[in-house]
């Protein structure tokens, strides 16, 4: 297959190696044999989304993740349009937050997201930064990372992860974390999120296939350096769980 992949900002929004989910994704579907073209975005660039296959958007700082709102509003509709299409995306870090309905600064400034979903992010002065080890309705691996947030974001309907054994999730301890919309994935857990956790990633790959009407190979490749990583991680944290 032919696959577009779609980098939003990738100066502007790239905080703690968020820009190596897109590298994994597509160093994996190439292993797959795919042809991958990686399309980057920058504000006040035009773009099509039309015969995009992932759209991406990685993390930044508060101030970062404004100006890249006051850009990315303009494609609010067509984001949504491709959502409701099952075109698949990943928002990492504060990029979660403009899928919602709006972000409550720490002035108490209102911000309006895409309003893809319902939630909102109210962000503080206090910045949360913990380990995560939370569960999703995906697999049946947990799934491992990081936080380094100054949000509580309440109202998401469908979570990326249902529950937490460790950590801060979208507005409380243990709670749940992240939002989910068809193919669409939210979360502020780092690391980045798809090289920490293969299992995610092998599901993005499975909604892009599913989404060409396409089987996945039966000879999936695997990285064993991401495997071996994900194992270690995910044990040393659950040794932490009281």
């Amino acid at each position: 297959m032919e696959l577009k992949l779609i980098h939003f900002y990738p100066d502007l929004m790239s905080l703690y190696g968020s820009y190596a989910n897109l590298l994994a994704l597509r160093r994996c579907l190439e292993a797959l044999g795919n042809t991958v073209t990686v399309q980057r975005v920058l504000p006040g660039e035009e773009l099509d989304l039309d015969g995009a296959d992932f759209l991406f958007m990685g993390a930044g700082t508060e101030r970062a993740q404004k100006a890249a709102l006051a850009d990315f509003a303009r494609y609010g509709e067509a984001v949504k349009f491709a959502a409701n299409k099952d075109v698949s995306m990943l928002f990492a870090g504060t990029a979660m937050e403009l899928l919602g309905q709006s972000i409550v600064d720490n002035t108490g400034k209102t911000w309006d997201g895409i309003g893809l979903m319902k939630f909102t992010s109210t962000q503080g002065k206090r910045r949360i930064v913990e380990d995560v080890l939370g569960h999703t309705d995906l697999f049946e691996e947990p799934v491992v990372g990081f936080v380094n947030k100054c949000s509580v974001i309440t109202g998401v309907e469908t979570p990326l992860l249902t529950s937490l054994t460790l950590g801060f999730g979208n507005e409380a301890p243990l709670g749940s974390e992240g939002c989910r919309f068809r193919n669409v994935l939210g979360s502020e857990l780092t690391g980045p999120i798809l090289v920490k956790n293969p299992r995610l990633l092998d599901s993005v790959v499975d909604a892009i296939y599913a989404r060409h009407g396409e089987p996945v190979p039966a000879d999936r490749p695997h990285d064993h350096w991401a495997e071996d990583g994900y194992r270690i991680t995910a044990e040393e944290l659950a040794k932490r769980v009281k």
